[in-house]
């Protein structure tokens, strides 16, 4: 990162008596600073909930070419993959989990959006990481927990925001380029600039690879467009637009090619409309949506076949952030989201074929939350804050997410506690389970929303200005998680709200700058699962990361330590078992670039090398990583 920096210098001279000062202003050149290694930072809202960033710089220095490679350090969140590139099916074959939340299948408890826009699975209730590209992407917000002064209907959530064009009229392009092991190659492209009132942004990638092993190949194309007209200096519209597709293969368990499980393609298109406002006494927006997909699993095993699902998702996003008066804020909005689909079961004779439309469900959640700041003297600052979420949908029952915090800050300490409830809604997923065991009937509609109670407490700390270290405990009671069961557990088959569990856990994040071209980062989470059998949930996890910058060339590292956790996914059927686990493992990645200032501002070629020192390990059970590889890049841009 390259920062402009001013000395002001003042000469004294004394003649006669008199003193004169005369202060002049000088540019010195530009001097380098790296930024920090693994996420961008950990930032606190002022109603005390805290969101990990993981922004441009670390995407880069990552060599990260999707969602799960750029968050697999991320403390707190867990990945979960089998193939280089593509995802398959949703969850072991590539998947993101937060603090021992997202594993259940079908359905998740966490959800992902696009400048604030849901974008996921809609039939089956859970993210696709390949319709989510990270190129043409600012920042990629991690929000631990629920927040339900930002997202409601979910129990955590990923939000990726696209690139913004700097003021004033001004237009760069990057482009990147990168080949290696396994025959792997990517291609991505950027292009943003502002004109007058008109900003854009063209961003388009594709990657593919034949795999480690046999039918591990994965199909990666996208594109996204943005288009914004600043209306007069308060108001602006812009309209967002973004298509995936994408072809992923399951190679199966090691030595064992009967398990392979064919091909999982998917497709998505979202559209966004979007209208903003900034004014010294509040900001907002309000987004109008339409998305639309498909996931096809094609060529399963036995008489399964085909299945594929469309989903549509559509809505309106309102959110304002005022500040009526001298330290209040007060945040509030209204989200209103609908989703629909349906399903083709494309089964091989002689089992029956069939096709499903899930009827249309709808959740509307106004929510409203104020706080204050209260200067108690010079140093220090508290800041109490209170607010709620309310949910009315069309099947199920309303709810309520209350949520409250409290900041207490100086300069370099801030302590905070923060209390919220998170509400998750059955998804379209249960009325298709129950036209497949049609003895369920219609009990699906008889369903509570499931709900978790969220307890934080932590602190930051700076000891010195190049460093942070920051510090949480936490505690997630999940309730009322729904399930399917059958006699004698119930008196009729049913589903049913039986499942509850929760999740202890602490993090701990130490970012340092120990000099202008050398930063470090360090991350800690313990997790400790009442249900011990919960996937991806390992009680130990610690990451590392550096990066050093000297004359033109950049050496980035990270590494990671897992201990061993259960995988696959948390079934949604009353008295089901899941046993299966993989070992911890120690990952050590690497990145050197060298700048070429003839191919561009950011132009540089570079080598990134994955698995350093060639370690066993797996995200499933007989389905192991790739050895080392390698990557060679150039990246060039204006």
């Amino acid at each position: 990162m390259k920062k402009k920096t001013l000395c002001c210098a003042a000469a004294l001279a004394l003649s006669s008596g008199a003193t004169l000062a005369e202060t002049n202003s000088v540019e010195l050149a530009e001097t380098p600073v790296v930024g920090t290694s693994v996420i961008d930072q950990n930032s606190v809202d002022s109603f005390g909930s805290l969101t990990t960033v993981v922004g441009q710089e670390q995407i880069r220095d990552l060599n990260a070419l999707d969602l799960s490679s750029a968050l697999r350090r991320t403390p707190g969140v867990v990945v979960s993959r089998f193939n280089p590139v593509g995802s398959f099916g949703g969850a072991e074959g590539g998947a993101v989990y937060i603090r021992g939340m997202g594993a259940s299948r079908p359905g998740s408890e966490i959800k992902t959006y696009i400048d604030g826009v849901p974008f996921y699975m809609g039939v089956w209730g859970h993210p696709l990481l390949d319709l989510l590209p990270i190129n043409g992407m600012q920042s990629i917000s991690i929000y631990k927990g629920p927040q339900p002064q930002k997202f409601g209907n979910t129990f955590a959530a990923i939000d990726l925001t696209p690139k913004v064009a700097e003021q004033g009229d001004n237009h760069h392009g990057e482009m990147q380029l990168t080949g290696g092991s396994f025959r792997t190659a990517t291609e991505q492209a950027t292009l943003i600039g502002r004109e007058g009132n008109f900003d854009y942004l063209l961003a388009q990638g594709a990657a593919h690879s034949d795999g480690d092993r046999k039918d591990g190949d994965g199909r990666l194309n996208n594109g996204m467009a943005r288009l914004g007209y600043r209306l007069n200096d308060n108001w602006s519209a812009g309209l967002l637009v973004l298509h995936a597709n994408n072809q992923v293969s399951d190679p199966g368990q090691k030595g064992l090619p009967d398990t392979k499980n064919g091909e999982f393609n998917t497709r998505g298109t979202l559209a966004s409309l979007s209208l903003d406002h900034d004014h010294d006494w509040g900001n907002g927006s309000l987004k109008v949506y339409h998305n639309e997909g498909r996931g096809a699993a094609l060529d399963q095993t036995g008489l399964d076949g085909d299945t594929i699902s469309d989903f549509t998702l559509q809505g309106i996003r309102w959110e304002e952030q005022l500040r009526p008066w001298q330290g209040g804020e007060v945040a509030l909005g209204l989200d209103i989201d609908e989703s629909k689909g349906e399903v083709h079961f494309k089964r091989i004779a002689p089992a029956p074929q069939a096709k499903f439309d899930a009827p249309t469900l709808r959740v509307t959640s106004p929510h409203i939350a104020v706080s204050h700041a209260f200067a108690l003297n010079d140093t220090w600052t508290l800041t109490p804050s209170a607010g709620v979420r309310t949910y009315d949908h069309n099947v199920f029952d309303s709810a309520t997410a209350p949520h409250a915090g409290l900041l207490l800050s100086s300069n370099n300490v801030e302590f905070r506690a923060n209390a919220s409830r998170g509400i998750n809604y059955p998804g379209l997923e249960a009325s298709v389970m129950s036209s497949l065991i049609p003895a369920l009937g219609e009990t699906w509609k008889d369903l509570k929303p499931e709900k978790v109670d969220h307890q934080e407490l932590g602190v930051r700390f700076n000891p010195i200005d190049s460093a942070t270290l920051d510090l949480a405990v936490f505690k997630d009671k999940l309730q009322d998680r729904y399930l399917f069961a059958f006699p004698p557990a119930v008196s009729r088959p049913s589903y049913i709200n039986l499942g509850d569990y929760s999740v202890k856990g602490a993090e701990a994040t130490w970012q340092q700058r120990w000099t202008s071209n050398w930063s470090s980062f360090v991350g800690f989470t313990w997790l400790d699962p009442s249900l011990k059998t919960l996937p991806y949930a390992p009680q130990k996890s610690l990451s590392l990361g550096t990066t050093y910058e000297i004359g033109q060339w950049r050496l980035s590292a990270d590494a990671q330590y897992q201990k061993d956790m259960y995988v696959l996914a948390e079934e949604r059927t009353a008295g089901a078992s899941n046993f299966s686990k993989v070992d911890s493992f120690t990952v050590v990645n690497m990145r050197v670039g060298y700048a070429v200032p003839a191919l561009g501002k950011v132009g540089e070629v570079f080598v990134a090398v994955e698995n350093l020192f060639d370690r066993d390990y797996a995200y499933r059970t007989n389905y192991p990583m790739p050895g080392t590889s390698a990557q060679l890049g150039v990246k060039m841009g204006f």
